[in-house]
């Protein structure tokens, strides 16, 4: 599976971004997706999975209430919708896919995106 992260930018605390990821390659149906989050000098962290039928829903606590995942198996692309963003959600956000069962630890994902980033400051 190959992934293209989109819809960061510069924004204001406040602010909201919807990100996507489209996806290509086979049975992209079959896949467990997350997004993950990196700042500069920090290890990847979770944010939201959803998966393969998007039956199951996580997010980080950090994130929690003001973001939503969703995915759409006909298009092949999963969103994240973040909301009253703010500087601490600065980084760059990669979509990932797992062909194994639903995980939410880095380790567990096979394919990554080069990621978008997000900059929240006023």
């Amino acid at each position: 599976v190959q992934l293209q992260a989109s819809g960061g930018g510069l924004v204001q605390p406040g602010d909201s971004l919807r990100l996507s990821c489209a996806a290509s390659g086979r049975t992209y149906s079959m896949y467990g997706m997350a997004w993950f989050r990196q700042t500069p000098g920090k290890q990847r962290v979770f944010v939201a999975g959803i998966s393969r039928a998007g039956g199951r829903i996580d997010y980080a606590d950090s994130v929690k209430g003001r973001s939503t995942i969703s995915r759409d198996n006909i298009k092949n692309t999963i969103y994240l919708q973040l909301d009253s963003l703010q500087p601490d959600d600065t980084g760059v956000y990669y979509c990932a896919s797992s062909g194994g069962a639903y995980s939410t630890r880095m380790a567990d994902f096979d394919s990554w995106g080069r990621g978008t980033l997000v900059t929240v400051s006023s």
